[in-house]
């Protein structure tokens, strides 16, 4: 069902579809030993604090032109933070036609479409491993619309807002609205996967996948990125202060973690 801006469905009343994005974050480091784990643990929580992720969450409701009702936010100890916004607006006058095309979102120096009752959430899990020397920091955001347009046009801003070695996307569309006659809809927008309000050099930079589940209207991708230096991976030192076989089992160490991540099971170590 494509439709063009000029062909859009009169519906009955308010639009009762509900349209849920989770968009799953993680950021992998080597810290092998305690104080470097504890001043991995801090950094990040320095870097994405309950201040910093509003402003995010804040940014993500100008994207898609919602009003902030409440703001709930939270750090914790020993880590992690949390915030929760709750945000609405008046009726929807005219959709813009943008909001009917697979493409990336905008980053936030711009505001092109608007939603009706909604929420916003954050929530972050630093982690390490007590033994293999891995930390890993997860983020855990979530957009749930009602009404005429999808949360995926935020997807392209989040992005851009964390350093990520690993993104999880899920997409659904849960409910149905009617049109004037009394039809159902389950669905009121064309959608063929969430790469396609992902920017090319964002994909050009990871591998994907996706799990597609189009009858049910769900869609789920997940990405790892291409590209492995190990310096990225160090904190606080470089790959030129180890030798080479602390390179060679610290880079196999990072690997089979990411892989684990990314393909959700246990994986046993590389041989060689």
């Amino acid at each position: 069902m494509k439709l063009t801006s000029e062909q859009r469905i009169q519906l009955h009343e308010f639009n009762n579809l509900t349209k849920s994005l989770s968009f799953n974050m993680y950021d992998v480091c080597y810290t092998k030993t305690k104080e470097e784990r504890e001043s991995y643990i801090q950094y990040i929580d320095e870097q994405y604090n309950a201040e910093r992720l509003t402003k995010i969450l804040k940014n993500v409701t100008d994207i898609i032109g919602a009003h902030v009702l409440n703001v709930a936010q939270q750090n914790y100890v020993p880590q992690g933070a949390s915030v929760t916004i709750l945000v609405s607006e008046g009726p929807v006058v005219e959709v813009p036609n943008e909001s009917y095309e697979e493409s990336p979102g905008p980053l936030p120096d711009s505001v092109v479409m608007q939603l009706d009752k909604s929420h916003i959430t954050v929530h972050t899990y630093p982690e390490y491993h007590p033994n293999e020397g891995i930390s890993t920091f997860r983020a855990d955001i979530d957009v749930s619309t009602c009404g005429e347009i999808s949360p995926l046009k935020a997807l392209n801003y989040l992005i851009h807002s964390f350093d990520t070695d690993i993104m999880t996307m899920d997409y659904r569309v849960r409910g149905f609205t009617r049109d004037i006659n009394g039809e159902k809809l389950f669905i009121d927008h064309d959608i063929n996967s969430i790469q396609n309000y992902i920017p090319e050099q964002v994909k050009d930079a990871y591998d994907m996948i996706d799990v597609n589940v189009y009858p049910q209207n769900i869609f789920h991708t997940k990405c790892k990125l291409k590209e492995f230096d190990l310096n990225n991976y160090l904190f606080g030192y470089t790959k030129d202060k180890l030798s080479k076989n602390e390179r060679n089992e610290i880079t196999d160490r990072l690997k089979i973690e990411m892989d684990e991540i990314f393909y959700g099971k246990n994986m046993k170590p590389f041989s060689g």
